[in-house]
């Protein structure tokens, strides 16, 4: 959903791309049985800034009329343009595994089709009554206008059926979001902006959780389980901890990061198990791949950045810390980092608070979440994020900005005692 290729797209990634298709999306969307007519579209190659292994991506313009009128209303069609991003399985087949195994793909279609719904009807049902306003938090996420979702099958006789994975939003673009620079990192505007998007969603299923009495993960089976979210994970740090290791070596006054990370090393599965656990009664949805490659910026008038979360392929049950620590520790400058850190968590619990109460919940009094408590959480989620960037330390190698940034984060951690945490477990 970021900058698109204008290259050509090739007739597999096109399908099931067509004009009878796109119409069926749009009578979806206009919840209509007929009266739509494709005029013109257009299908380009879409991809996040950086690489995206989980999804072939394809950004479709749509020039369609819209039937108006009937019920002996004056009749007469409207034309219309809407800019939609389609995420496909990948046409790779290995990719495509790696994605149906673990179902990514369907995880997020179950967020888009579940969860979210879910939420907006319980924020809904919540406010219905108030006359107050402005309390409706802003659930920033595109909107979605189709999914369809297959598994593989095996049928007795003859080749076993592909699976099939699709997912049409809203492409932002047009509207003004634009990625953000992972090299540049996020600046203070942006980072606040991203904090008080995922606080919606925290707050919001907190409050389904604790008003509703419901079981998250018994209502939602599909989350990023902890075993296995913990397998995936411990693959991807074993594969990058040689690699972080090999590019330490190689800088001069790093050697006690280096032995806090051969010490971490031994129980990188232990550590990632439990640091993904919830702490009671705090538990809550988050995003879990909570860094500036999967988040879209706009300014706004009032000087203010906007924020749109995308990417919800690895939306877990667990604790609201990890989602903010991984922000923190992956996507803004060393800079930021250690001038507004402090400052950075007082926003994330004040808005956290402020939309809990908003939902007759006082995460302080009620649910024991000090202001200390989330500050020694967020310590623990610093060492998951830190084994999270490990797993992806290819996008920081080589990348002499982003390689200084990971030294600053190595080192602070040292110093703060946070490297030396695995002894506490």
């Amino acid at each position: 959903m970021s900058d698109t290729e204008e290259d050509s797209v090739s007739s597999d990634c096109l399908m099931p791309i067509s004009e009878d298709w796109l119409a069926d999306v749009l009578k979806k969307h206009h919840e209509v049985r007929s009266g739509i007519k494709i005029t013109d579209f257009k299908v380009r190659h879409g991809c996040h800034d950086g690489v995206n292994n989980l999804s072939d991506i394809l950004s479709v313009s749509v020039v369609y009329e819209l039937e108006q009128g009937g019920n002996g209303a004056e009749t007469g069609s409207q034309s219309k343009c809407l800019d939609i991003v389609i995420k496909l399985l990948p046409q790779d087949p290995f990719s495509r595994f790696f994605v149906t195994e673990a179902q990514f793909d369907l995880r997020e279609i179950k967020f888009y089709t579940s969860i979210l719904p879910d939420l907006l009807a319980f924020q809904d049902a919540t406010f219905a009554h108030s006359r107050e306003d402005g309390l409706a938090l802003l659930v920033s996420v595109p909107t979605c206008f189709y999914t369809q979702y297959a598994p593989a099958t095996s049928p007795s006789q003859g080749s076993p059926d592909l699976p099939e994975s699709i997912l049409v939003l809203e492409d932002m673009r047009p509207l003004g979001y634009k990625g953000a620079n992972f090299t540049a990192g996020l600046t203070i505007g942006q980072t606040e902006a991203a904090i008080r998007a995922i606080v919606a969603i925290h707050a919001l299923s907190l409050g389904l959780k604790i008003k509703k009495k419901v079981d998250i993960n018994e209502k939602y089976p599909f989350l990023f389980q902890t075993t296995r979210a913990t397998e995936s994970y411990q693959q991807l740090v074993e594969q990058g901890m040689p690699q972080l290791a090999k590019f330490l070596e190689g800088q001069a006054g790093y050697a006690n990061e280096l032995k806090a990370l051969n010490a971490i090393r031994q129980k990188t599965k232990e550590l990632i198990e439990t640091l993904l656990q919830p702490i009671e009664p705090m538990g809550l949805i988050t995003h879990t791949d909570f860094w500036c490659n999967n988040l879209l910026f706009r300014a706004e008038d009032n000087g203010e950045d906007s924020c749109i979360i995308l990417d919800w392929q690895m939306v877990t049950y667990s604790r609201p810390t990890n989602d903010l620590a991984l922000l923190i520790i992956s996507s803004i400058p060393s800079d930021i980092r250690r001038q507004h850190g402090p400052r950075l968590l007082d926003l994330y619990y004040n808005s956290l608070r402020s939309c809990c109460q908003k939902m007759d919940i006082d995460i302080e009094a009620d649910l024991g979440y000090s202001r200390n408590k989330m500050e020694l959480e967020y310590r623990q989620s610093e060492l998951l994020a830190l084994l999270l960037c490990i797993g992806s330390i290819d996008i920081a190698i080589g990348n002499p900005v982003a390689e200084q940034r990971l030294l600053d984060v190595l080192r602070d951690l040292n110093e703060d005692g946070v490297l030396g945490m695995e002894q506490c477990f």
